[in-house]
């Protein structure tokens, strides 16, 4: 498994707590996202890229190309817990703009 799938690997077990639950997520058999991941991403069926990265929210042509980019489709979740007027959706903005930034230097 070379770096790109290993930064893969690692997100998916990040956000899905295993591959086994991603790829029930994903309705594809955990034997063929290990494969994929073992073999390479470039070199797999594109159908099965896609559904890795729809739900990922990579962009799959620069995922293809060797590269991890999150599209703007990504899911935003925030692991604190803010009560109500705690922040003004300017700051909220920001929060969510330094989480994304944390979460990208993690990835490359």
């Amino acid at each position: 498994m070379n770096e790109l799938e290993s930064n893969v690997k690692a997100l998916i077990i990040d956000r899905y707590g295993s591959m086994k639950k991603f790829s029930e997520k994903i309705d594809m058999p955990w034997t063929t996202l290990d494969s994929i991941l073992k073999r390479g991403i470039a070199n797999s069926n594109i159908t099965n890229v896609l559904k890795i990265t729809r739900e990922l929210g990579l962009d799959s042509e620069k995922l293809v190309d060797g590269i991890i980019v999150f599209t703007q489709d990504e899911p935003t979740t925030l692991a604190a817990h803010f009560d109500g007027d705690e922040y003004t959706e300017s700051e909220l903005d920001e929060i969510r703009q330094f989480a994304e930034f944390v979460k990208n230097k993690r990835v490359k």
